[in-house]
């Protein structure tokens, strides 16, 4: 049967001064899951959030957290992020020699465990860890800032990574530059959660529904599912 579509507003893009109202907002606007990009200025070239800006949000929505480490080592900070209120982890395959051990960490703890790609990552390097991993993480852009272009050449990878996960239920995840357009040739390459920062939240809380729905209808349409499929 064919996974319903689910997006994922970046709270990377939204107005930091009242990021409970912004989460509140695109939770109430139709966003499936909150995507939160945590960078640490080492691993990425920014710095944004940790565990205590998770802890504050979680009060606001008991939409899923999708709790994305652009971090390195992720793994001391595991612990901290689940009990602040991720519920899901994902860590760079990038960031830590021992990729294995941290997705059976974030397993332990109870939550779901995700591993990211960057794009200039080779999809095969994931192909050992998909037994154990709940989310297969495609960046489209190079990871470190919101607002960069879509990166139409990660399209092979999410189609390859595709390939290796069938019959396992895994999700597979693009962020980066995906907006109603792009999203489609996404889906079409087999990508079923689409994080979306600035084309949510560029014009303000009246327009999340909107914004939100419109990349939902596109991704429907380009993987042949529609709002009833599961």
């Amino acid at each position: 049967m064919t996974t319903r579509p689910l997006i994922a507003p970046s709270i990377l893009s939204a107005d930091f001064s009242r990021l409970g109202e912004e989460t509140r907002a695109v939770a109430e606007a139709g966003g499936d899951w909150i995507h939160l990009d945590v960078m640490d200025g080492h691993f990425v070239p920014n710095i944004t959030f940790g565990p205590p800006v998770v802890k504050a949000l979680r009060p606001h929505t008991d939409k899923f957290f999708d709790v994305h480490l652009m971090i390195a080592p992720a793994d001391p900070y595991l612990a901290a992020f689940a009990e602040a209120g991720a519920d899901g982890i994902t860590v760079h395959v990038e960031a830590g020699p021992h990729i294995h051990r941290s997705l059976q960490t974030i397993r332990a703890l109870g939550k779901r465990a995700g591993v990211a790609l960057n794009p200039g990552t080779p999809a095969a390097v994931v192909e050992p860890l998909l037994d154990i991993a709940d989310l297969v993480l495609v960046m489209t852009v190079n990871p470190g800032f919101g607002g960069q272009s879509f990166l139409a050449s990660s399209l092979e990878t999410v189609s390859r990574v595709r390939a290796m996960a069938a019959g396992r239920d895994i999700r597979i995840e693009v962020d980066g530059g995906i907006d109603a357009t792009t999203v489609e040739a996404a889906a079409r390459a087999g990508a079923d959660v689409f994080v979306a920062g600035n084309a949510v939240f560029k014009d303000g809380p009246a327009a999340y529904a909107e914004r939100i729905a419109a990349i939902r209808s596109s991704a429907e349409a380009a993987s042949g599912s529609g709002p009833l499929a599961c």
